[in-house]
């Protein structure tokens, strides 16, 4: 029982801090497409936002599971 008390506080303190990394990788990035492309208020800004956001999510995704893959090789 203490193993899996132990086991869900590493894996929820980790998910914690993988959620601040993001608000702040959040914060940075929408400060560089400001300065890139001036205001964020217009929804074509954001939507231009998001899409430029899940683009860059999805090639990190797709690279971290090949670097993963290789590694348990």
């Amino acid at each position: 029982m203490k193993k899996d008390v132990i086991e869900k506080l590493a894996a929820l303190i980790t998910a914690a801090f993988g959620l601040v990394a993001a608000l702040a990788w959040n914060d940075a990035i929408k400060t560089i497409f400001i300065q890139v492309f001036g205001t964020a208020e217009s929804v074509p800004a954001m939507v231009g936002y998001a899409t430029i956001v899940t683009i860059v999510a999805v090639i990190a995704t797709i690279w971290i599971g090949k670097v993963s893959g290789k590694a348990k090789k």
